[in-house]
């Protein structure tokens, strides 16, 4: 989680919003990214889609059952999907989003009958850092 959280800072220094992801396998680092929506102009360029896009091209496949997702927010819909579609075994992240997460919040994706997999899920780890990182984000432009 520790790489997640550093990719979230990067995110926020370069005015994203501070959200990192990693994809792991066997304990190595497969794929790091962060958030890169306003420097892609692309609204799916979220930290997690990017990880899985750079995970699937780096292991040539896009069934990544082996393979772990750490991030640093609860996803949302669109990536619970894609996660969900990729197979990933095991879900880590940190803070939640009774907001726009599709989780534990939202539509709980993974326990809906129509989701084809679900990956474990660990929330809370690294909570408080994650969560510290988005309010002062958001406190920053909203003053």
């Amino acid at each position: 989680m520790q790489i997640a959280l550093a990719e979230a800072r990067a995110a926020a220094a370069a005015g994203e919003v501070p959200v990192g992801a990693v994809v792991t396998r066997q304990g190595a680092v497969i794929a790091q990214a962060r958030n890169r929506m306003r420097e892609g102009h692309d609204p799916t360029a979220h930290a997690e889609m990017v990880a899985l896009r750079a995970a699937a091209e780096a292991l040539g496949t896009s069934r990544l059952d082996q393979c772990h997702l750490w991030v640093t927010l609860e996803p949302c819909a669109m990536c619970a999907g894609a996660i969900a579609l990729a197979r990933i075994r095991r879900l880590y992240f940190a803070a939640p989003d009774p907001k726009g997460g599709a989780v534990l919040h939202g539509p709980r994706l993974f326990a809906q009958p129509t989701c084809h997999h679900a990956p474990e899920v660990y929330p809370g780890i690294g909570e408080e850092e994650a969560g510290a990182l988005l309010r002062d984000f958001f406190r920053e432009r909203r003053t």
